[in-house]
């Protein structure tokens, strides 16, 4: 005999005023970015946690507070199969395929469009598929194929963005005498995108404050006498999981710093990905604006030195009341 599903589930019912057809708008649009499941007309169905709770007894509250009435219950499935029919309504391959097809589409302009059009298609794009992964309550195999679909798109905006990106080159890390640093001369790749800018930012900040910068239209011309940063081959380029702002705290000796570890976050989810940091998409659109205003790469850097330079204070800041 099939055992019940020990999980509750949560269905609300809700029934409005017709001559509320705002509100009744408003808690539909509510219900589908939870990802509730329509049973019928003013019943909606989802799996049970704690926030799934709270924003359904909030707006259970909302419609009664229209003049409607609403119940929100918690129902058990009676058998497996039951159980298991309640998740194939959260099948979520669909809005997978969807979100896939528009990738396809998207990925014929990617040449044509300019730094900021990439951007903020990128940024549209990757806000859609996050709401889709939030209300994918069951993963399963539709979800790993997109999750792959998006590795390989969102590279080939990245590519275009900042071509000739590093391959990351194998070995540990060396610690280096600032020292020895000092009034050089350092080379990447022109129109600096995001590693790029802030390793210029970092070197000029804390590693050789009277830096001289040098922008390359390839690799190939960096002179033998410049430190090159950010291209295979370079002094100091992607090693293993870490890109060049990285590989630069870590040479040196720059990584108990909370406040450049935070932005090294910033860094590393915008140019190969990573865990979900809140001002990173404010960054790469200040960013791609800057590039759009400024063709000359000296003075993006002293623009985006100043952004740098904020949100630093803001991390350290912070870091300093953490300690408190």
């Amino acid at each position: 005999m099939d055992r019940p599903d020990p999980t509750p589930w949560l269905l609300l019912i809700v029934s409005l005023p017709t001559s509320s057809a705002t509100a009744r708008m408003r808690i539909w649009r509510a219900l589908k970015a939870l990802g509730c499941v329509a049973l019928r007309d003013g019943a909606y169905l989802l799996p049970s946690g704690a926030a799934g709770e709270q924003a359904l007894r909030d707006l259970a509250e909302e419609c009664t507070g229209e003049g409607g009435s609403a119940w929100l219950m918690a129902v058990q499935p009676r058998s497996a199969d039951e159980a298991d029919a309640y998740r194939q309504l959260f099948d979520r391959s669909h809005d997978y395929a969807q979100q896939r097809k528009a990738w396809k589409d998207a990925n014929r302009s990617v040449a044509s469009q300019s730094a900021s059009e990439l951007s903020r298609l990128l940024r549209k794009l990757q806000r859609e598929f996050d709401a889709v992964r939030a209300i994918d309550f069951f993963p399963g195999e539709a979800r790993i194929e997109a999750d792959a679909a998006w590795v390989d798109f969102s590279k080939r905006v990245q590519g275009a963005l900042a071509p000739d990106e590093p391959h990351a080159a194998k070995g540990h890390i060396p610690r280096l005498d600032t020292g020895k640093y000092q009034g050089r001369t350092w080379a990447t790749r022109r129109r600096l995108w995001v590693d790029r800018v802030a390793s210029a930012w970092l070197i000029r900040r804390f590693i050789d404050r009277q830096a001289r910068f040098r922008w390359l239209a390839k690799p190939s011309e960096c002179p033998k006498s410049a430190l090159g940063f950010d291209f295979d081959d370079a002094a100091f380029t992607h090693v293993g999981d870490r890109v060049t702002f990285e590989v630069l705290m870590a040479s040196f000796g720059l990584q108990d710093d909370a406040a450049l570890t935070r932005l090294a976050a910033i860094v590393r989810l915008l140019d190969v990905g990573g865990e979900p940091v809140p001002e990173a998409r404010g960054f790469e659109a200040v960013l791609a604006g800057a590039r759009e205003r400024l063709p000359d790469d000296d003075a993006l850097l002293a623009e985006m030195s100043a952004v740098l330079d904020s949100l630093y204070a803001h991390f350290d800041r912070e870091s300093v009341r953490a300690k408190a």
